[in-house]
């Protein structure tokens, strides 16, 4: 198997082509509930974080989003991203996507082992965590069965229109 793909996935830094998949991604307000989107992106703001993802290293950024991409289509089905890279403790927040076609079928599960070898044999990671809405049952069954475990829950971490939600810390460790 190689380090950034499979025999059904591939990994792969973003390109100017995913301007179309990122602002479809982006701008679905379904999916703002689980992070800290608030506002549509511009398409102009998009080819901008493009531009300068594909010119910076995780060790300038602190951040890394790479496409999972299906190997029999060549087509982008989400992407997976390491956030809050800390080089010093050896750590960093991960999170993943999948675009609604896609979803429940290995692609989210395969990216994040993907991810978690990527990180420990290559950038010599300790631990990955991620942040779990506590309805988000979908997402939690799939970082367990990535080898996450529930590290803590955070209450009334992440508000919405029908008020607070409560979040799991899930950890994995390398």
């Amino acid at each position: 198997m190689a380090l950034l793909g499979n025999e059904t996935i591939v990994l792969r830094a973003v390109e100017p082509e995913d301007l179309d998949w990122l602002y479809r991604w982006e701008n679905d307000p379904e999916l703002w509930r689980y992070g800290s989107t608030l506002t549509p992106y511009s398409r102009f703001t998009l080819r901008e974080y493009l531009s300068n993802a594909i010119s910076r290293d995780i060790f300038q950024s602190r951040q890394l989003r790479l496409m999972i991409v299906e190997k029999a289509s060549q087509r982008p089905v989400g992407t997976v991203d390491l956030y809050d890279f800390e080089p010093v403790h050896l750590r960093a927040g991960t999170g993943i996507l999948l675009d609604s076609d896609y979803r429940r079928r290995g692609f989210g599960l395969q990216a994040l082992q993907l991810m978690q070898e990527y990180a420990s044999r290559i950038l010599m990671l300790k631990q990955l965590y991620a942040f779990i809405p506590a309805g988000n049952r979908p997402s939690y069954r799939l970082f367990q069965k990535s080898g996450y475990v529930e590290a803590g829950l955070l209450k009334s971490w992440i508000q919405t229109a029908d008020g607070f939600l409560d979040t799991y810390l899930m950890q994995w460790l390398g």
